[in-house]
């Protein structure tokens, strides 16, 4: 008996997630040559930046937050030469050390980098009654006339830091962010009323979007009034250099493509988009339905640029044998389509992989401990998937994924990303419907026990998406990608289907109890077009995230 351990003590001695730092499964491959990507360095205009993740340990609160696990506020242990803090890092305990800030660097006459002129104390942890590794005070840089601080600073004693702690920004290098992730407050959920911390995210994202994330976090305290997040930086210069030029988007692609398994269930592949053209896909015009015409191999013939007006639409070949097999995809021909963008102001690459499927199967519904077939529900010809790669321009490492999942989606942090053979991430394509989730098992799309069924899992039907990728994209290289003719075609690739979805709806509830029947019929008029099935979706170009954020 002198050996056990009381559960306190078994408790005490669980490490947590974030004493792991992360890293790739793998070392980075060696970048081609070529101008700024994965440089260390980014030029914003006058100010340097680069990504700094070594981190001392300041102050730590084992509980609240995410999973009331506390989280870890750090800060900078070291920076390179003429470069400076701007700002404290924290992150939930919940989740591997993966963080980043940016240090900066003023490569003008002194202008554009000030020290603050004094601080405020925002909050301290003195009077809360919670496990914590001593007492924590997180304070704002008070900058001087015409600069913003980008960061807090986080110290363990009540002394104000020093004012050569940390550098202010020019206002005219900052922009304004939104709170973006919870990382931490006294109470297991976020409370508005009290004191929080989040990351942020600039508000204005895109590819011509040139706001740059610090990395830092936002402290908010209602009770003193500190409550407005703290800007980014922004690359005034629309600098492009910082990203990889066409032989560094092959290796990086090579280096980060994804695999997608498919449901061992799954009746309704991809295929490449030439193939489904080659294989009796039609384009119908409005008022000559009778009459549609065959599709060219590159897709020559349909309409280019425009606006979906309702003119034209793809469908599949008319006798039913080769319809049914087009519907069915074709794995071996199947290719994904890159898209590369800068994002975050040209710190990062998104490499959007879009995948085409000639047709999106039927829905299934899970109505509490009840699994329906949704008849017709969620068909429709013409499907189109992606997941997108974010990496830092910095030095070429992934930073996260999105999937995609209907007319949403999530980004996952590469800390938490399955992989597989190096460093290519996992995704799975779910049954039927063919949303995108980094983890296999059954996502319910709805609430209250009802919803649509999103089943995947990892099966011998999968694909490795570096051995077939087309780079259909890349606006920022100028002439150098020729776009295919299919990519400016802003119509859709499916006809509208004709059937009635109140119809639908009763075969359905004829299954199901009485008390479930209201339930279940609002559920489904709340669905979005695209999962109910009432039509085909537009291309890539046509959706948000081809020149905006995911989120």
């Amino acid at each position: 008996m002198g050996n056990c351990l009381t559960l306190p003590s078994l408790r005490k001695q669980k490490a947590l997630p974030i004493e792991t730092v992360f890293r790739l499964p793998s070392p980075l491959p060696s970048w081609p040559p070529g101008d700024g990507f994965a440089s260390g360095t980014i030029d914003l205009g006058g100010i340097q930046v680069c990504q700094i993740s070594s981190f001392s340990k300041v102050w730590a609160t084992r509980e609240g937050g995410p999973d009331n696990l506390g989280a870890t506020f750090f800060e900078l242990s070291s920076t390179p030469d003429g470069y400076y803090m701007l700002g404290s890092y924290a992150q939930p305990n919940n989740r591997i050390l993966s963080g980043w800030v940016l240090a900066a660097k003023d490569d003008t006459n002194g202008s554009l980098l000030k020290h603050p002129i004094d601080y405020s104390l925002v909050w301290s942890s003195e009077s809360l009654k919670i496990k914590q590794d001593g007492i924590g005070y997180i304070w704002l840089p008070i900058a001087p006339e015409g600069y913003q601080a980008v960061g807090h600073v986080v110290t363990n004693t009540q002394d104000k830091p020093s004012l050569e702690k940390i550098h202010c920004v020019r206002s005219d290098f900052t922009d304004q962010t939104e709170n973006y992730t919870w990382i931490w407050g006294p109470s297991k959920q976020l409370n508005s009323t009290e004191f929080n911390v989040f990351g942020s995210r600039p508000i204005n994202r895109g590819s011509q979007d040139m706001c740059v994330c610090v990395g830092t976090f936002a402290a908010e305290n209602p009770t003193s009034g500190s409550t407005n997040p703290l800007p980014c930086l922004k690359n005034v210069k629309s600098n492009m250099s910082c990203m990889p030029n066409l032989p560094q988007i092959q290796t990086l692609f090579q280096a980060y493509s994804p695999w997608i398994y498919f449901h061992p269930e799954e009746t309704y592949l991809p295929s490449s988009v030439n193939w489904f053209f080659v294989n009796g896909a039609l384009l119908y015009t409005k008022g000559e339905e009778s009459k549609p015409v065959p599709i060219e191999p590159t897709g020559s013939n349909l309409p280019q640029g425009g606006s979906n007006d309702g003119n034209y639409w793809l469908d599949l070949p008319i006798d039913e044998a080769n319809k049914e097999r087009v519907m069915k995809g074709d794995l071996q021909s199947s290719q994904v389509y890159l898209h590369v963008k800068p994002m975050l102001g040209a710190t990062y690459s998104d490499i959007a992989i879009w995948v085409f499927y000639p047709f999106n199967g039927p829905a299934k519904a899970k109505v509490q401990l009840i699994n329906i077939p949704l008849g017709k529900i969620g068909e429709h010809v013409g499907d189109w998937e992606h997941v997108t790669l974010r990496v830092s321009n910095f030095n070429g490492e992934l930073h996260s994924m999105y999937f995609s999942e209907h007319s949403g989606g999530s980004w996952v942090n590469a800390s938490e990303l399955e992989f597989q053979g190096g460093n290519k991430p996992c995704s799975y394509s779910s049954l039927n419907g063919h949303a995108m989730y980094s983890k296999p098992g059954l996502v319910l799309q709805g609430n209250g026990g009802i919803g649509i069924r999103n089943d995947t899992a990892k099966s011998k039907i999968l694909m490795d998406t570096g051995l077939q990728f087309s780079l259909v994209a890349a606006e920022y290289l100028g002439s150098t990608i020729v776009e295919p003719p299919w990519l400016n075609y802003f119509r859709e690739w499916g006809p509208k289907i004709s059937y009635d979805l109140a119809d639908e709806i009763k075969k359905v509830e004829k299954l199901l109890p009485g008390k479930l029947k209201s339930a279940f019929e609002k559920f489904v008029n709340s669905l979005p077009n695209e999962v109910s099935g009432q039509e085909g979706p537009t291309g890539p170009k046509m959706k948000r995230n081809w020149s905006g954020d995911e989120v």
